[in-house]
């Protein structure tokens, strides 16, 4: 099972684009508090549309709380521009495994002293040195759907579902 783990997120846009993602991929997410914005925010439920109702979600008093609760349930990856390895020296193959991946607040990333923990663990994306960093949600994405893709896209429809438009929609 794949979790996206956001500490401390302030962004309530980026947490309702997350949201819509651990749906559409069958992610589980870990909220972090303090959280910069309420639940309930119309900001999240834009961003969400209507699919957050669907979202499975656990949310931590502290980080201390979600570490205490998940530490020995998975591998964990801190995505951090600081990372010395890239996504795609990550090994998240095993389907039967929980990979947590975890992402810190948009303005300070998470915190040195608990990277400075799991430095073989942290992990960046590849990018020029024209930017610091890539929005939050979009980074989420990339790591889930790499994920994903070594796991061979488990109960995933790789086809338009037919409830939607249907596989052969533009051969109609």
């Amino acid at each position: 099972m794949n979790n996206i783990v956001l500490y401390e997120p302030e962004i309530p846009q980026n947490t309702g684009n997350i949201m819509r993602t651990c749906v559409a991929t069958n992610t589980v997410l870990h909220l972090i508090e303090p959280l910069g914005f309420k639940l309930t925010e119309k900001a999240i439920k834009r961003s969400g549309v209507n699919y957050i109702k669907d979202v499975k979600i656990k949310i931590y008093e502290n980080y201390n709380e979600f570490f205490k609760k998940n530490h020995n349930k998975g591998e964990f990856y801190f995505l951090t521009r600081y990372g010395t390895k890239t996504i795609y020296d990550m090994k998240v193959a095993e389907t039967e495994k929980n990979y947590y991946f975890i992402f810190g607040k948009e303005s300070t990333g998470v915190p040195k002293e608990i990277l400075k923990k799991h430095l073989d663990k942290c992990i960046r994306l590849p990018m020029t040195n024209l930017v610091r960093s890539l929005n939050l949600s979009n980074v989420a994405s990339i790591i889930i759907y790499e994920a994903l893709r070594q796991q061979g896209f488990p109960e995933l429809s790789i086809y338009e579902p037919e409830n939607f438009k249907g596989k052969n929609y533009l051969l109609k």
